[in-house]
């Protein structure tokens, strides 16, 4: 099964937040400023990604980051709002490359490349013995 058919290039996601405390360099390290994070950055551009191409899988298929060359270009205080965006540039048999970027307003704050791989999730569980966690319907 091709588990990539449906993914073209050029697919495009975002993922908006409104940086928070809890996502600045100085709530993960004493003494740092209160500035968005560079992981956290890295997170969200991985989210968008995601998000591109997640609907094109077939069931059972969920696509997990892999590689990340991303540069981190400017601070983001505290209340400001960030946009992640992604587009799909190369799909190869396993994989799919997006170019990445990050916004607060007009000033690009971000960019870089981030590969995904394809898995099948119950291959997956078995290669590697990890399970989806139950849900409860309590």
């Amino acid at each position: 099964m091709d588990a990539l058919h449906n993914v073209r290039l050029g697919m495009t996601a975002e993922k908006t937040v409104t940086v928070t405390c809890e996502m600045t360099v100085g709530h993960f390290v004493a003494c740092m400023p209160q500035v968005y994070a560079t992981p956290i950055m890295i997170l969200h551009m991985e989210m968008a990604s995601g998000a591109a191409i997640a609907s094109h899988l077939p069931k059972g298929f969920v696509s997990v980051g892999m590689d990340v060359k991303v540069r981190h270009l400017a601070a983001t205080p505290v209340g400001h709002t960030v946009r992640a965006i992604s587009r799909v540039v190369q799909i190869t048999p396993k994989s799919v490359m997006f170019e990445v970027e990050a916004w607060d307003s007009d000033r690009k704050i971000g960019d870089g490349t981030h590969r995904r791989g394809i898995v099948n999730v119950l291959e997956f569980e078995k290669r590697f013995g990890v399970r989806q966690p139950a849900i409860s319907a309590g």
